[in-house]
């Protein structure tokens, strides 16, 4: 087994890239999607969620209000700490459990987004970061996404610098280009990675 870190910024394209990643046999698994499992309606993480920040991060339907909740915490570093000491411990047990199920063989990308952040690079055998330009990814954010520039700026903010993000990579995609440009690369990665 070849288990990948695969990180970059928001708006970089990384979840394009592990999708692209899946589409050529890789196992993904997706740090986003499980810290979304992990807080579905009746479970543990919910409720530490709601103990931690209150009624007023549930919306009507019993889900969890991500904007409201991300309102609260990109705007205070030690809410986003707590927020963080809730969700992380859950998703790394279930990340634990995706790559235990995976094939003997397999190449196991883990899509983290905070890997540098919370220094997760040695969990990995190799690690490849997804960058483009901080204004590439601004410019992506607000476009694309309908961001307001200040809410993509704090989120920007939250997350590590492109240098602490490259200063952990083995690997390095760069998608400061159109998306056309990005799957050649990912194609060239991916016979890297099988090939070891």
């Amino acid at each position: 087994m070849l288990k990948i870190g695969l990180t970059g910024g928001i708006g970089a394209g990384k979840s394009e890239v592990s999708r692209l990643f899946a589409s050529y046999g890789a196992v993904v698994v997706d740090a986003d999607l499980i810290a979304r499992e992990v807080v579905a309606p009746g479970t543990e993480g919910l409720a530490a969620v709601l103990a931690e920040f209150g009624p007023d991060v549930l919306r009507a339907d019993g889900e969890l209000d991500r904007p409201a909740l991300g309102a609260l915490v990109f705007a205070d570093p030690a809410r986003l700490r707590a927020l963080n000491a809730i969700v992380h411990p859950l998703v790394r047990a279930r990340s634990a459990q995706l790559e235990e199920a995976a094939a003997p063989d397999a190449v196991v990308v883990h899509d983290v987004p905070l890997l540098a952040e919370n220094g997760l690079a040695p969990l990995y055998d190799l690690v490849v970061v997804v960058d483009a330009a901080d204004e590439v990814r601004l410019d992506r954010l607000v476009r694309l996404r309908g961001m307001a520039e200040a809410e993509a700026r704090s989120r920007m903010a939250a997350q590590a610098t492109r240098e602490d993000r490259l200063a952990v990579a083995d690997l390095v995609i760069d998608n400061s280009g159109p998306l056309e440009a990005l799957a050649p690369r990912v194609r060239q990665v991916w016979d890297e990675l099988t090939s070891r």
